[in-house]
């Protein structure tokens, strides 16, 4: 692990915005793939790649937050538990509707064509749900984010996009 940059220490509130920025362009991404991966096969396996590239960024984010963030605001602010524990079932359901978006994009990718429609009501599910969550993790955790001294990586703790 490289050495840590005790300036980013104490910005743990600003890293979990910036990378829920980057969440909601690699979503806008994937979505542009969904309508540009129609027909031939080569747009078929960027849908594929862009997809499955969101859907790996948002689980990632949210097992390092599942196993490095929330422990450590759970020992540093016990009262956050309820909050938490929110959180964590969300991310239960953001794993089972991302599950459902790649089963949808690799099934579409091995007949050679994708139901746009579906892969877009799977996208705007994921949105909705993503977006509440942003709003409700920064709305109770920034604070406390912001007080936060971790002894890891943006990487570690928030995941690939960080």
């Amino acid at each position: 692990m490289p050495p840590l940059d005790p300036s980013r220490l104490v910005a743990w509130d600003r890293e979990l915005r910036a990378v829920h920025a980057r969440l909601r362009d690699a979503l806008q991404v994937a979505r542009e793939a969904v309508d540009d991966g129609t027909g031939a096969a080569v747009p078929s396996r960027d849908l594929l790649l862009f997809c499955t590239g969101f859907c790996a960024a948002l689980d990632g984010h949210h097992r390092g937050e599942d196993g490095v963030v929330f422990p450590a605001l759970l020992d540093a602010a016990p009262g956050l538990r309820d909050v938490l524990d929110h959180l964590v079932r969300d991310h239960a359901v953001l794993s089972h509707l991302l599950g459902e978006l790649q089963r949808a994009v690799e099934v579409g990718h091995a007949a050679g064509s994708h139901d746009t429609v579906a892969l877009h009501r799977h996208l705007e599910g994921i949105e909705a749900v993503m977006e509440t969550h942003f709003r409700y993790e920064e709305k109770r955790l920034l604070p406390a984010l912001a007080d936060l001294v971790l002894d890891t990586t943006p990487r570690a703790a928030l995941g690939p996009l960080a």
